[in-house]
């Protein structure tokens, strides 16, 4: 009866490792998975304990690159003990010498398909084919599932990288319009060339929307520079569009600034919800924003120091704060919970530190030195 309960037992973990597997790496949309969220959230809190004791974002940063590439190790370790235990569970009644530690070696065996172990029957072989099917099949899959998944990282990290020259690293929204209307130090203002930009995020968010609630262990991929991150990227971009929209009478190209909003929280609410953080559907403007009317004021004083042409800044406020509320909370979370640069006005993060502003290129000219002698010609 023992043995008959053990596998009974065997086949849910069969089952239930089975499903977590399809769901994982094959099915296109996102499956809930118990065994996947444990140990996504075990290799989360087990991170956490050793960056509380470095000191700096810089120690903090190095040690965070490796949990998502540690979390997919672990998942196929899990996957593979949970079918090992399983169809050492089912193969324990066939088993007539050795008991539980027999059957295991046994399943082990067959699930690494190398074969040391031979059945003792037709049913025992039977469920040694399926433990070989269920090793293979897993370890086959997770090779198939990595290129799927930094394919969607090299496409995410492109823009991203394109906008450090943009809004600065870490990212800022009133940055990329101040250096876009400065033109980038030509003095020729590019501001009609937001709503292209614009509709470029508006793509990228669909792109991010559909791969990492697909793939959320996406979500913990950090970005090759320290001070750049996805989440802190499209924040910024967000609130220049929502600055643009606010700050400007008419603004050229609106369509593709409300747009690229829409788009931008809506992937920011589907990504949130996939790694398990509650987000309202419909923000309400009368609730208000974490961001305080006086860093708006900063952000405008900023704008119009390079001549940004802006409406007052307590007439734009409220337009701004409409806009906002819809992102802030979703951004904000992810943020916290990858433990993104602490970039300005991206929320708090599980260390007090102050937010770092965007890096400055400093301004270097060739200094106006005597030209070298033109050499003589040959002949």
């Amino acid at each position: 009866m023992v043995r008959a309960l053990a596998a009974a037992v065997g086949a849910v973990m069969v089952i239930f490792a089975g499903w977590s597997v399809i769901g994982t790496l094959i099915v296109p949309r996102r499956v809930r998975s118990a065994l996947t969220r444990f140990v996504a959230v075990s290799v989360r809190r087990g991170f956490q304990l050793v960056v509380d004791g470095c000191g700096n974002y810089a120690g903090r940063d190095r040690v965070l690159a490796a949990q998502a590439p540690l979390q997919l190790i672990a998942q196929i370790a899990i996957w593979l003990a949970c079918f090992e235990l399983g169809f050492g569970l089912l193969l324990w009644p066939f088993v007539s010498s050795g008991g539980l530690v027999a059957a295991l070696v046994q399943a082990g065996s067959s699930l690494c398909t190398l074969g040391y172990a031979v059945p003792g029957g037709r049913g025992p072989a039977a469920i040694d084919d399926l433990a070989a099917l269920a090793g293979l099949g897993t370890v086959a899959l997770q090779i198939g599932y990595l290129p799927a998944l930094y394919a969607a990282f090299n496409r995410r990290e492109t823009l991203v990288a394109m906008l450090e020259s943009r809004a600065g690293v870490p990212s800022w929204g009133p940055e990329l319009l101040a250096r876009t209307h400065f033109g980038m130090g030509t003095g020729v203002s590019g501001v009609d060339e937001l709503p292209e930009l614009f509709e470029l995020w508006e793509n990228w968010s669909a792109d991010v929307s559909e791969s990492h609630s697909t793939y959320p262990v996406l979500v913990g991929f950090r970005s090759p520079n320290p001070l750049a991150s996805w989440v802190t990227a499209q924040l910024a971009v967000l609130d220049a569009a929502a600055l643009y929209l606010s700050l400007r009478v008419e603004p050229r190209g609106a369509i593709y600034a409300r747009l690229c909003l829409r788009g931008g929280f809506t992937c920011l609410r589907t990504v949130a919800r996939a790694i398990g953080v509650t987000v309202a559907d419909d923000a309400d403007p009368d609730e208000g924003i974490d961001l305080t009317y006086d860093e708006f004021e900063q952000s405008v004083a900023r704008l119009q120091a390079v001549d940004f042409p802006t409406r007052p800044a307590e007439e734009a406020w409220p337009d701004f704060v409409g806009w906002r509320v819809n992102y802030e909370a979703a951004a904000y979370a992810i943020a916290y919970r990858v433990n993104a640069p602490p970039a300005l006005w991206s929320g708090p993060r599980r260390w007090s530190e102050p937010p770092i502003p965007p890096v400055r290129p400093q301004i270097r000219r060739v200094s106006k030195a005597p030209m070298p002698p033109t050499p003589p010609r040959a002949g």
